[in-house]
């Protein structure tokens, strides 16, 4: 009897313990940051966090680095590495032939599209188009979209950026505002698809005319331009102007440029970086993001890396000291936040949406295979090919874009030709070229001579009625670009290598050199604030 006592006393003991254990497991609560942020450097290569470090601050890209955590080989895995599918990706963790996003132009309806002009809408804040931009060509949700989800509403996003693309994209479908510049009026614009009027924090920011302020003075190195030792010599053949005719050398003047070009001209300055911040400081201040337990979003992209790179290439002048700055901006930034919302009451995340190939001309000085190619001469020679093959045929290749080649589908069905033979003469063709690595049939492409690695990327990268039919891949250090400056879209390391460093709420300092992917960092962020990744999120959480 006193054994049977003892054997349900400990069965009662066991069981309350159970109880007690699942009590507690009831009340658990979890946490999240009052404010995540998103810095997106547009075309910034990996090594470019220890190309210039010897003369970073401690308060910008090192803080970052020594602070959080940095995955040291994250790659993007799909083709074309472009800004408006970088971004997407970054805010979706998703792929262009699931996201839709296939370019920063592609085809839909048979008709070459922007990838985010919206003709439904209009413009507010200016009477240009370029406010009739909306996420409408985007298939699936973003991070914001589900935060919003995930809250009742509650949590706000914003997009700031100097690119429409750039803003609208990692803002979502449902933000509380996504707003980019305007070169005609100088001012941060937005649309109808948002709001029918600017919010009164936008517009008094606008009538501070920041852009103007940054117009008045020159572009001065900050550092003794001989010093720039990270770089080649000012004003080289590497490099194109500002604007045609407009020599590429430091000092600029930046007041006579104003003049004579208007607004545009700071997208091409470290300038235009420094002015996005100062809109997302006052996106932060207008909305009252990170004010209260409802987790809020802010997607700001730095446009004017890319803007610069691509007319100067990734070893000028203007590109050092452009980081230099933009260390500096970053910084400041991180401060403000500090102050602002609180140390430990944030998570932020700095990455890029691509990066760049060195400049042609410069490798072969080098003494480096690179090179040129032109879309629109191989898009003659391929119609030209194919007027041989199939006499009458008319003009069946409509463009070579995004290394990719589109046809007129149209043409083709009312003179009955035979698509695949079709494909099948213009893959030949482009195989003679001595510029040209691999092209494929898309509707071949699984049995195709083509390394995994890059198979898997032209896989991701094909969204169907959206990509052309016949994907291009080009030699290493060769693009569809001038021989001045630089182009990036290529599955190569140095356009598909990217920083990628967490820093702040719930992140603790470390580095790892495992292959990581652009896919994974929304997954991260919502494993993070316990919601659900977005609808078409393919990437694995990468934080404990």
């Amino acid at each position: 009897m006193k054994k049977t006592i003892t054997v349900l006393a400990a069965l009662f003991l066991s069981c309350y313990g159970m109880q007690a254990q699942d009590g507690k497991s009831a009340n658990l609560t979890f946490q999240r940051p009052r404010l995540v942020v998103g810095i997106v450097i547009d075309q910034m290569r990996w090594d470019y966090l220890y190309r210039y470090q010897q003369r970073y601050t401690e308060g910008g890209f090192k803080r970052l680095l020594n602070q959080g955590y940095s995955f040291e080989n994250t790659r993007i895995p799909y083709i074309p590495s472009v800004t408006a599918i970088g971004h997407t990706c970054i805010y979706t963790g998703s792929v262009p032939t699931i996201h839709g996003i296939a370019g920063n132009n592609f085809y839909k309806g048979g008709k070459k599209v922007y990838c985010t002009t919206d003709k439904t809408v209009t413009p507010v804040g200016t009477k240009s188009e370029s406010g009739q931009m909306s996420p409408c060509n985007l298939w699936v949700t973003t991070i914001g979209d589900e935060m919003k989800l995930a809250t009742n509403g509650r949590s706000k996003v914003v997009g700031v950026s100097l690119k429409d693309r750039a803003s609208i994209l990692p803002a979502g479908h449902n933000p509380d505002g996504a707003f980019w510049f305007d070169d005609e009026t100088g001012n941060f614009v937005t649309s109808t698809y948002y709001m029918d009027k600017l919010p009164a924090w936008v517009t008094r920011f606008n009538r501070e005319r920041h852009a103007e302020k940054y117009l008045s003075e020159k572009w001065q190195t900050i550092y003794p331009k001989d010093s720039y030792i990270e770089s080649t010599a000012d004003n080289t053949e590497y490099e194109d102007g500002i604007k045609p005719g407009e020599k590429a050398m430091l000092p600029l003047d930046l007041p006579s440029l104003y003049k004579k070009y208007g607004y545009e001209i700071i997208r091409k300055t470290p300038f235009g970086n420094s002015l996005t911040f100062d809109m997302a400081r006052a996106a932060i201040e207008g909305e009252h993001l990170g004010e209260d337990d409802d987790v809020d979003l802010l997607a700001v992209s730095c446009s004017s890396t890319d803007y610069i790179g691509h007319q100067v290439g990734p070893n000028a002048v203007e590109i050092e000291d452009t980081y230099l700055r933009l260390d500096r901006s970053i910084a400041d930034f991180l401060n403000y936040l500090d102050k602002k919302v609180g140390k430990g009451n944030y998570l932020v995340f700095l990455t890029a949406d691509h990066g760049a190939m060195n400049n042609a001309r410069f490798l072969q000085d080098r003494r480096i295979p690179a090179g040129a190619w032109s879309n629109s001469e191989i898009a003659d020679r391929l119609n030209a090919r194919l007027s041989e093959t199939f006499p009458s045929c008319g003009k069946i290749v409509s463009e070579v874009m995004n290394y990719q080649v589109f046809f007129d589908i149209a043409r083709i069905r009312q003179q009955h030709l035979d698509y695949d033979s079709i494909k099948q003469c213009v893959v030949d063709e482009l195989l003679t070229d001595s510029s040209v690595h691999y092209a494929c049939d898309m509707n071949k492409v699984m049995t195709a001579t083509i390394p995994d690695n890059v198979k898997r990327r032209i896989i991701n990268g094909y969204c169907h009625g959206r990509s052309g039919d016949v994907q291009i891949v080009l030699k290493p250090g060769f693009y569809a670009h001038s021989m001045k400056g630089t182009d990036h879209g290529a599955w190569t390391p140095y356009d598909t290598h990217i920083p990628l460093i967490f820093m702040g709420w719930g992140v603790s300092h470390g580095s790892t050199t495992e292959l990581t992917e652009m896919t994974d960092i929304t997954p991260t962020i919502a494993a993070l604030l316990h919601v659900q990744a977005p609808s078409g999120c393919v990437g694995k959480p990468l934080l404990p």
